[in-house]
């Protein structure tokens, strides 16, 4: 990995089967919902008592003896953003033994340095006071370690909640977390890994990690407005989570973004099960033509248009032209300035 990347540390925390490692499954290594059943706890080990003393015990003998020895269940990977950007995700096991000994004796090892703490919690957890209790513990650990940390708090499964009661259930832990977030700010969002729900909150989180953020989008703002877009979404390229957006129409539905990640994203998998790859789209009715096609080497964009006077090749053609300008973007040290280029 390159010296100069830009390195995040983000935690993804909760309790051993709250959905950590299925929903990190799902937006980082492409599987599908239905995929996630065969996945098992990041640990090894299972909630097994013989198990859970043999390790209590171990614990205890390297606490007073081999303070070195490390037995923290943490799943490390890197995952790749927008250039030189690169989320060093921790997924940390939730099994009691280990989520007890993260506030101890790896207490500064895994609470340093973090820039995201993502916590996740179970909706129809029967454990509800011990999910706080070891999130408040997150937060005091946060606090003393990297305090200027972004907390985001998933209250995950929603799907499993009767819908006529979702938005009560969420509003009540929501303000419950919130509450015990202080001073901390806390961000909430219902997720489910059945819908659109999962792939909004992540590029939410996302959207806050990204350096150049505003930048790119003054120009993407720039880049729509030259081309006579509708609507045009940036979405990143191994993931499809939405980056940015910008649109000069008011839509009808607020959740399209997700809803457009997910279905691209499962189109993508069916290509490659046909040992196909997946470069470009073209929709087109009587009121709209959609364009998704290949932007940087990190991103694909989507381009709607609604005028009917403007052909296709013109659109793809200014999608081309932009791409040298937004890759350099994507670069920290890239361009300041804006795109104000001539489009055809």
């Amino acid at each position: 990995m390159s010296s100069t990347a830009m390195k995040k540390k983000v935690l993804l925390m909760g309790k051993s089967g709250s959905g950590k490692t299925s929903m990190r499954s799902i937006i980082f290594a492409n599987y599908i919902a239905r995929d996630t059943r065969r996945l098992g706890a990041t640990s090894k080990h299972k909630d097994d008592p013989v198990i859970q003393a043999v390790f209590n015990l171990i614990i205890y003998l390297s606490l007073i003896t081999l303070k070195n020895i490390f037995l923290v269940d943490v799943e490390h990977s890197h995952v790749r953003f927008l250039g030189n950007l690169v989320l060093n995700l921790w997924d940390c096991g939730g099994q009691d033994t280990f989520m007890e000994n993260y506030f101890t004796s790896q207490r500064d090892n895994i609470f340093r340095n973090v820039e995201v703490l993502i916590y996740v919690f179970d909706v129809e957890s029967r454990e509800l006071e011990k999910d706080m209790h070891y999130y408040q513990s997150c937060l005091e650990a946060i606090l003393q370690n990297s305090p200027d940390a972004k907390v985001f708090c998933l209250v995950h499964k929603m799907d499993l909640v009767q819908e006529d009661q979702r938005d009560v259930i969420f509003k009540e832990r929501e303000e419950d977390l919130k509450r015990l977030s202080r001073p901390l700010a806390c961000t909430c969002f219902r997720t489910s890994i059945w819908d659109e729900t999962l792939y909004k909150a992540w590029s939410s989180i996302v959207y806050q990690l990204i350096p150049n953020v505003q930048q790119l989008e003054t120009n993407l703002r720039n880049f729509a407005q030259i081309i006579e877009a509708d609507e045009v979404l940036l979405f990143e390229r191994a993931t499809f989570l939405v980056i940015s957006h910008y649109q000069c129409k008011e839509q009808r539905d607020a959740h399209r973004f997700e809803k457009i990640s997910n279905i691209i994203k499962q189109f993508k998998l069916s290509c490659s099960k046909l040992a196909a790859s997946f470069q470009s789209m073209e929709v087109r009715n009587s009121n709209f033509a959609a364009f998704i096609d290949v932007f940087t080497s990190n991103t694909y964009v989507m381009v709607i248009m609604s005028d009917p006077s403007i052909p296709s090749a013109a659109t793809l053609i200014n999608i081309r032209n932009a791409r040298k300008h937004f890759e350099k973007l994507e670069r920290v040290d890239g361009p300041k300035h804006s795109l104000h280029m001539r489009m055809r």
